[in-house]
């Protein structure tokens, strides 16, 4: 069973786990399938909301016009599986501070051309495998391995789920 955290208790250890994967996949439902690609994150100082850039003339506009839910996968030290809602933000200061040179070439135009958009998506939950302590790894795979215990039960130090929408205390 997940552990109980606040807002901000989710937060801080999904902040820790991605703070150094730049590269997210995001996947978007499309007639009841998972559509996934890899999209650059831009927020560094995750404080709740995750940003992306986008084109409003591709594929992913209008799938997240029709349908909000996303996923955000981040592979890593740890694996951090991230549901939420994703928004369009016309906020063009917000677009000159993510802007990056190689989207000029990438994407072919410029931070304030009409036809770039932000992506806000808004978690809800996170459910995260963590992988990049080995020595915590081998630990919790031997004490499992030589009790009745299958490998598979969660107990929280290896895999958990925090959820956004819990108030902070």
């Amino acid at each position: 069973m997940a552990e109980q955290h606040t807002r901000e208790e989710a937060v801080e250890t999904v902040k820790d786990l991605i703070k150094d994967i730049k590269v997210a996949m995001m996947t978007t439902v499309v007639d009841g399938k998972p559509v996934s690609r890899p999209m650059q994150t831009q927020e560094t100082e995750f404080d709740g909301d995750l940003w992306f850039v986008t084109l409003k003339d591709t594929d992913k506009y209008d799938e997240i016009a029709s349908n909000p839910t996303v996923n955000l996968a981040y592979a890593g030290k740890s694996y951090v599986s991230i549901s939420g809602t994703a928004e369009f933000m016309e906020d063009l200061e917000r677009k000159k501070k993510y802007w990056n040179p190689i989207f000029d070439k990438m994407l072919e135009t410029s931070y304030d051309d009409p036809n770039v958009v932000l992506i806000k998506v808004t978690p809800e939950t996170a459910e995260y495998w963590e992988s990049g302590n080995t020595l915590k790894t081998v630990k919790k795979f031997a004490q499992k391995l030589t009790s009745k215990d299958s490998v598979g039960d969660n107990d929280g130090e290896l895999n958990d789920t925090v959820d956004f929408n819990k108030p902070n205390k």
